[in-house]
């Protein structure tokens, strides 16, 4: 069996997660899951992250009751799936 190599292209990946398109599916991944959380309860929120080196949405629990929501149900792991 040989062995097959290859060698990422730093820079196109560089390019690739600061790309619009890759900004708009995490967006979309994003949006689906805070949708879902909020379904069960309210106080999670949605947030954009820009990093230098790529950009990225976050779904967080907000306030107190959120917070305790997501530790008794894991309420956003479960609306992951």
């Amino acid at each position: 069996m040989s062995k097959v190599r290859f060698k990422l292209n730093s820079a196109g990946v560089r390019d690739l997660l600061k790309s619009e398109g890759m900004a708009n599916e995490c967006l979309a991944h994003a949006q689906a899951t805070f949708q879902a959380a909020s379904a069960s309860a309210d106080g999670y929120a949605l947030e954009a992250r820009r990093y230098p080196e790529r950009s990225g949405y976050t779904v967080y629990a907000s306030d107190y009751p959120a917070i305790a929501d997501n530790l008794k149900n894991n309420t956003l792991l479960k609306s992951l799936r």
